[in-house]
């Protein structure tokens, strides 16, 4: 259910489509520039913004090694 979980409704970015991202490069020094990059890859937080604390949440939780559930 996590993995279908719309984050982004603008632009209809997943969880998945998010994590995707964040495992698609080996390693981010930090979280923001984790974030840019995500952003980069699915344009996520590039409409109304109201998602950006969401994302940055769930790329923190990615990065210190939470799981894809």
């Amino acid at each position: 259910m996590k993995e279908n979980y719309t984050v982004c409704n603008c632009k209809q970015v997943s969880y998945a489509d998010i994590a995707n991202a964040v495992e698609s490069h080996d390693k981010f020094e930090n979280v923001l520039d984790a974030f840019k990059e995500v952003q980069s890859i699915t344009s996520c937080s590039t409409g109304c913004g109201g998602c950006y604390q969401k994302v940055l949440d769930i790329i923190s939780e990615l990065m210190m090694g939470g799981e894809r559930a």
